[in-house]
């Protein structure tokens, strides 16, 4: 086995572990929402800051576009989550296997798209439940997946201000 097939199967089990771990959470959580409670019905955890609430989003991320025609909302929010897909295949692929940081990374953003994504094709909408206020500020619910997306693209985003390796001759 060539050393670009070993490195290739570790970035390779770092996605599947990353995949399989949030792809399974962000599902078992959302089930848990969606045969416990009715929709709408909300369960304080701390109270003025926190509350489990069942949402039904059929918007992109934190409910954006949420009021858009349905003709032009499920066939948008079903082809840029695979476009979006197939443009992080194509940058993991090309990715070293010392840019551990991004890998996981990219995995998460990848995890993320594809849990939301089936929610989606199944319902028609997002199963949301974390909910986030203060006072009267409130935040959109989201779930599992829309951490995942965030998480990685803050790592991403951290990632960009590393100083290049420098170049060996």
């Amino acid at each position: 086995m060539s050393n670009f097939q070993k490195m290739s199967q570790s970035r390779f089990f770092v996605l599947a572990v990353v995949f399989l771990v949030t792809v399974v959470l962000d599902q078992w959580t959302k089930y848990l929402i969606y045969s416990q409670f009715r929709w709408g019905e909300s369960v304080p955890v701390f109270e003025s800051f926190f509350a489990i609430t069942y949402v039904r989003n059929t918007g992109a991320a934190f409910g954006l576009l949420h009021q858009a025609p349905e003709a032009i909302r499920l066939p948008f929010f079903l082809v840029v989550p695979v476009v979006a897909l197939l443009v992080i295949g194509y940058l993991f692929y090309k990715l070293k296997d010392s840019q551990r940081w991004v890998t996981v990374a990219l995995s998460l953003i990848v995890s993320g798209a594809v849990g939301n994504l089936i929610d989606r094709s199944r319902f028609g909408f997002v199963v949301d439940f974390l909910d986030f206020y203060v006072g009267s500020h409130h935040w959109p619910a989201f779930n599992v997946a829309d951490s995942a997306i965030v998480v990685g693209v803050a790592m991403m985003f951290l990632d960009s201000f590393k100083k290049p390796a420098a170049a060996s001759n």
